[in-house]
């Protein structure tokens, strides 16, 4: 599974519209819906606040690996 898809998929899980994952990461929906689309590059420190969030490692983000282990 690719990232953008893991990204939708964490936010359909957590019933989060695109627009309420945006304000949480400090982006507009619009860069959100293309970070989710594969159109954009997702920053570094965003992908860290979405790891935050979804209380996720980084390596299960980027597809490194695909169970999620949780942050301590």
């Amino acid at each position: 599974m690719d990232v953008y898809q893991r990204l939708k998929n964490l936010r359909e899980d957590a019933d989060k519209s695109q627009e309420e994952i945006a304000k949480i990461i400090g982006t507009s929906q619009s860069y959100y819906a293309q970070y989710e689309n594969g159109k954009r590059a997702i920053p570094f420190e965003r992908m860290v606040a979405l790891a935050r969030y979804y209380n996720v490692s980084l390596d299960y983000l980027a597809g490194f690996i695909d169970t999620p282990k949780k942050l301590k």
